[in-house]
């Protein structure tokens, strides 16, 4: 359902001076599914193998786009130095190569997510600004929800504000001072506004 590397090279049409995204390298193929898993895990087939119609990761001034094969098509057809992006930007990657996921895909691994954590409204308004959470901003946590595992954060409304990684297990969560972190901030809906220029 999807092309790596140059398994699938652009058409003639593409080639003629107007197509600015390429397929990711094998390479940054697997860092890109290594990160997604880390939030999503099995569940990144539901990316890859989707019923309604192919969908393809492409590569767009280091952002990788996520998009259906009917966009990718259209876009095409927009000159390189006018596309700003097609598709959902999932993420960029850095100068040394690595692959951070952008506040942008948060649709796709809130719906995805194999851990989330519930934030009190004071804790929503402390994390929308770029911190962390911490025991006493907890309304509640997945079961069985790990260490160092990517976690989908949500309001009390049950409106995903953003992503992190786990401080502490669920476990160790529930024996936790009122101070300690729990989530370390990864990226938040706060961003559309600090951060407005870097996401395009």
């Amino acid at each position: 359902a999807f092309w790596l590397g140059s398994q699938r090279p652009p058409s003639r049409n593409h080639l003629h001076g107007v197509y600015s995204m390429r397929p990711l390298t094998d390479e940054e193929t697997r860092a890109v599914f290594e990160k997604l898993k880390k939030y999503i895990g099995q569940n990144l087939r539901q990316m890859v193998d989707r019923p309604d119609g192919v969908h393809l990761f492409r590569l767009h001034k280091e952002r990788v786009m996520y998009m259906s094969e009917r966009v990718m098509k259209l876009a095409g057809h927009v000159p390189k130095k006018q596309l700003l992006c097609a598709g959902v930007c999932l993420g960029k990657f850095t100068h040394s190569r690595k692959f951070r996921l952008s506040i942008t895909c948060l649709d796709y691994i809130a719906r995805l997510a194999q851990y989330r954590v519930w934030l009190k409204p004071s804790g929503e308004q402390h994390f929308v600004y770029g911190n962390h959470v911490v025991k006493a901003h907890l309304r509640r946590i997945t079961e069985g929800a790990p260490k160092n595992a990517g976690i989908v954060v949500l309001n009390e409304a049950d409106v995903p504000i953003g992503f992190g990684v786990t401080a502490k297990s669920t476990e160790e969560c529930q024996k936790a001072g009122v101070e300690a972190l729990v989530v370390y901030h990864q990226a938040d809906v706060g961003e559309y506004l600090r951060d407005e220029a870097d996401l395009v």
